[in-house]
């Protein structure tokens, strides 16, 4: 199966290792992907694991009924493996009950422990 990140690679070559945690996400922008997959494989678990406790909503719930069908990454400010915080803004598209549709946000990355976690992001509306 490709991930669904969109490299086109294997998932288990890409976001699946990061997901399964096999490895850590080196950059913001893997953690960036390792979540898009995560929604589009439905992985709610991760998703949280994923997530800064301080801004991690309760009760996160997904919405099965959305499929996920693109990733395009915009704009990345800092980020890199050696950076403590970092920016990501993305292009989400997805197809819904009611029709297609895309969700651009610019979503803030940051360390715990050493590892990137998503801390929140500023949704655009549609791109």
């Amino acid at each position: 199966m490709n991930c669904p990140c969109g490299p086109l690679r294997a998932l288990d070559e890409c976001c699946g290792p990061v997901i399964a945690g096999d490895r850590r996400a080196l950059t913001a922008t893997d953690l960036m992907r390792s979540r898009y997959t995560a929604y589009a494989t439905g992985n709610r678990f991760y998703l949280v694991h994923s997530w800064s406790p301080m801004t991690c909503p309760i009760g996160l719930a997904l919405d099965a009924s959305i499929r996920w069908c693109g990733l395009e990454i915009v704009d990345t400010e800092r980020g890199g493996a050696f950076d403590a915080e970092g920016v990501v803004e993305f292009v989400a598209r997805f197809v819904a009950v009611d029709g297609p549709g895309e969700l651009r946000e610019r979503s803030r990355f940051g360390r715990l422990d050493g590892r990137w976690v998503y801390l929140d992001g500023v949704v655009d509306g549609p791109a």
